[in-house]
């Protein structure tokens, strides 16, 4: 099996995220090229839309990506269950803290289920980033040049390609839930690496969350506790 923590730790994670913060002035428009991303520090450079990730790569470089992801749909969840209402962050406010997922169904303690679930999450990923559809054959071509540099295995290159490849279908990626708390982890993953104010990636979240049936005062919180964790 594929090592899916540590491939999402590759987007998500003290790594990646290392490498991001290294560059001068931070992550600039040129995000929205795949392949530009990639030369330039990581698979979360690679897929991050939008230019936003400072706070993000605060909360990554603390949590890793596993982590990250699994605790910002289980901190939605539970404020969704427990009827609270979501909440904008204001300038200036602190990121929320995020409840530790780590043997909750948002990341099993089962070894192989927690794999399982973190590959679904990077499928999930891979495909939101080409929400906007900027992925030209040209830019393709680069992104396949350039994989083999970011030292991830053949396996995991092998798979990455396949997503980048596959057409956009907004059904197959929500087949990939399994449980309601699995599809808002795929929704909350999906988030991350897209601009949710982009006309584009606004639709694709939109039908994404039709599509996993997600209660829209989930997808809500969903929203108010990621956009809480960038910096717009």
């Amino acid at each position: 099996m594929l090592p899916g923590k540590s491939l999402l730790d590759q987007f998500l994670g003290p790594d990646a995220m290392k490498k991001v913060q290294g560059m001068a002035g931070g992550l600039s428009g040129n995000q929205k090229s795949l392949a530009t991303g990639a030369a330039a520090g990581g698979l979360v450079a690679l897929l991050m839309s939008g230019g936003k990730p400072k706070k993000l790569i605060k909360n990554a470089v603390k949590l890793g990506g596993v982590a990250l992801v699994g605790g910002l749909a289980y901190k939605a969840y539970s404020d969704w269950q427990a009827g609270k209402q979501p909440q904008a962050a204001a300038a200036g406010d602190a990121p929320p803290a995020l409840p530790k997922p780590e043997g909750t169904v948002f990341l099993p303690a089962d070894a192989g289920a927690a794999e399982a679930l973190s590959l679904k999450l990077v499928r999930a990923m891979v495909a939101a980033a080409k929400a906007d559809g900027h992925v030209t054959s040209a830019e393709r071509r680069k992104i396949a040049a350039q994989l083999p540099e970011l030292g991830l295995g053949a396996e995991a290159e092998a798979l990455i390609a396949e997503e980048l490849d596959a057409p956009l279908d907004v059904g197959r990626v929500a087949a990939l839930a399994s449980t309601p708390e699995e599809a808002a982890e795929i929704y909350a993953a999906s988030l991350l690496v897209v601009d949710p104010e982009a006309p584009a990636e606004r639709g694709y979240l939109a039908m994404l969350a039709a599509r996993l049936k997600l209660d829209p005062k989930l997808v809500q919180h969903l929203h108010a506790n990621a956009e809480a964790l960038v910096e717009l």
